[in-house]
């Protein structure tokens, strides 16, 4: 009895504290879930019921150096899909909504198929407010599919510019791969131009806006009221160095020619106007381009897509001969008085080099005023290859400017040593250096480095790095901040300028090439030239700066296959030269300037 009765004792002690641990694990576990760790469970919770909306921010204005607006922003709807809760059977009939061909959606999900598939994506940008109406009635029977208000380019102040101000697009998959920590799938990214160059300052902070979904992901409340959300931070506003007034009488002036032009301010090296035609329309790229707009623009033969301010090689034609002046008037090889008989030509060898004209006997003032080859042929081969190339590279030819656009070619600019690399060490043919002398051969140019090259005559020598941004405004504080440029010195006797620059002002003021183009009221100083081209007619080219006694802008243009400079390029030189100089708005803005204009243009926006 005994033993049966402690063993039977035993045993419910041994189920009583079997149960009492039971409980004690239930009460240990309900004590962590509902104490311990509520803050971890609640955050689970919200994470379930809680949806964040990502708002990109807008990009940065662009103002030109009067604080005018030359690119802005404007609302747009953004149609997407999120993967997770779209049902594919409604593909067909969304691509027939949105006018898109068969497999249009399908492509963009593929593409982006290795992120999680309750990333939105994107696709359709600018959607019709039509197809958002019809949404907004339709939205229950479209699982999966909804639409944010974003910001795009707005191009409609007047300024086409596309080849300076680009373009920026959608965030290319493999790029994402490596700047994740910055950019999410469908944002926006510089792709080319200012727009590259400047992602950072205008592309803004991203906002994210907390909103209370349903089982069904339907929103039905903001998120403790709003508390947790973050407004997007506009990107910083850009002023640009461009003129407006300038950039459009050029764009005009180019409408339906292919070249370039160039415009600097002399000092700074602040580019005033900057064309590459034909243009493309910068429209296209605001939201999702087509297919068949990217396939005709790359298709084009004229390449409206390409830069030919900045990448296109052009022989400079008589615009070179300047450097063969100024580098022997430099070396003491001639002076004012040196004088060569030019009777139509010059006979090197067995080869007849041409001049256009009979000069008979020229200085150098009167060979750069009437563009006489026969003095140039004989003065190259006085100075010799090795001077005349140091001398070109002084100004900048044969190398990139650093100009702040990605998008840039150095040319060619030919030295004993590439002459050695092509026909053996000192084994060239000296006719080669006489050519060189009026600016043909392998000599190859940029117009940007042309309109350097102007620049530095007008100033003396002295100039800084050819750029577009002069400041930006920082959207919180409204700071302005003012980029300050390299500045540089070629280091060459104002004497020796003094010469080649009375020549120049004489080519436009005197009985020069250019007299064509005079003003009364502004004195230009220039120089024509003709570029040969061996695949077509012959370019026009011409350079100048004014007002000569203070210059404040210096230009090259370049009109592609119409022949001579004086007829074609210098009349364009001339009407830019007065848009900008006739308003009276050159002087040299500083930053409390810039503040005062920003302040006046944002009063005038609140009192329309």
């Amino acid at each position: 009895m005994n033993d049966t009765y402690f063993g039977s004792l035993f045993r419910r002690r041994i189920i009583f504290i079997v149960i009492v641990g039971f409980v004690a694990v239930i009460f240990f576990q309900l004590f962590s879930m509902q104490i311990l760790d509520q803050p971890a469970y609640s955050t689970k919770a919200d994470e379930n019921s809680v949806k964040p909306i990502y708002q990109n921010a807008p990009r940065g204005v662009l103002f030109d150096r009067n604080m005018q607006v030359m690119v802005g922003n404007k609302p747009s709807f953004t149609l997407r899909i999120i993967p997770a809760d779209y049902d594919q059977k409604l593909t067909p009939f969304l691509e027939a909504i949105l006018g898109v061909s068969d497999g249009y959606i399908g492509r963009i999900l593929k593409q982006n198929e290795q992120f999680s598939k309750y990333i939105p994506r994107r696709i359709a940008k600018d959607v019709n407010f039509k197809v958002i109406a019809w949404y907004e009635e339709n939205s229950s029977k479209l699982p999966g599919v909804d639409y944010i208000i974003e910001t795009q380019r707005d191009y409609s102040f007047g300024v086409m510019g596309s080849h300076m101000f680009g373009y920026s697009k959608e965030i290319s998959s493999s790029m994402l791969q490596h700047r994740r920590d910055e950019y999410s799938m469908g944002d926006e990214i510089g792709s080319s131009g200012i727009e590259k160059t400047y992602e950072n300052l205008l592309r803004g902070q991203k906002g994210i806006q907390y909103v209370l979904v349903d089982s069904h992901q339907k929103t039905i409340g903001k998120y403790r009221n709003g508390k947790e959300d973050k407004t997007a931070i506009k990107g910083y506003d850009l002023v640009l160095t461009i003129d407006k007034d300038a950039q459009m009488v050029a764009e005009n002036a180019f409408k339906d020619m292919r070249g370039a032009l160039v415009a600097i301010e002399p000092s700074t090296g602040e580019i005033l106007a900057f064309i590459s035609a034909p243009e493309f329309n910068l429209q296209d790229f605001a939201s999702v381009t087509s297919n068949e707009i990217w396939n005709m623009l790359n298709a084009n033969e004229e390449k409206p897509m390409f830069n030919r301010a900045t990448m296109s090689i052009y022989s400079p034609g008589s615009t070179f001969k300047m450097i063969s002046a100024l580098a022997a008037l430099e070396e003491g090889i001639i002076d004012t008085n040196y004088k060569v008989h030019c009777r139509g030509g010059f006979q090197f060898g067995d080869r007849f080099f041409k001049c256009l004209h009979v000069h008979g006997s020229v200085n150098v003032t009167t060979a750069i005023e009437k563009s006489c080859n026969t003095f140039f042929y004989h003065l190259v081969l006085k100075i010799g290859l090795d001077k005349w190339a140091e001398y070109s590279a002084k100004f900048g030819f044969g190398q990139k400017s650093g100009i702040d656009i990605p998008e840039e070619t150095a040319g060619l600019l030919p030295t004993r040593k590439y002459y050695d690399r092509v026909f053996g060490i000192n084994r060239y043919p000296k006719g080669i250096l006489v050519s060189l002398g009026i600016g043909q051969g392998e000599l190859s140019v940029t117009p940007l480095q042309l309109a350097q090259y102007a620049a530095l005559f007008a100033n003396y020598g002295k100039s800084a790095k050819p750029h577009f941004l002069h400041g930006y405004i920082e959207t919180e504080t409204g700071k302005y901040t003012e980029v300050v440029p390299k500045t540089y010195d070629i280091n060459v006797k104002s004497e020796s300028f003094d010469v080649v620059r009375d020549a120049m002002y004489k080519v436009v003021n005197g009985a020069g090439t250019a007299r064509n183009i005079r003003l009364p009221d502004i004195h230009i100083a220039g120089k024509t030239g003709t570029s040969q081209n061996p695949h077509g007619n012959d370019h026009a080219v011409f350079i100048a700066f004014a007002p000569y006694e203070n210059p404040k802008i210096a230009i090259a243009v370049i009109v592609e296959n119409v022949g001579f400079g004086s007829v074609f390029a210098a009349p364009i030189a001339r009407d830019v030269i007065k848009a900008y100089l006739q308003k009276g708005n050159t002087k040299q803005l500083k930053q409390s300037d810039y503040l005062s204009e920003l302040k006046k243009t944002k009063e005038e926006k609140i009192a329309n």
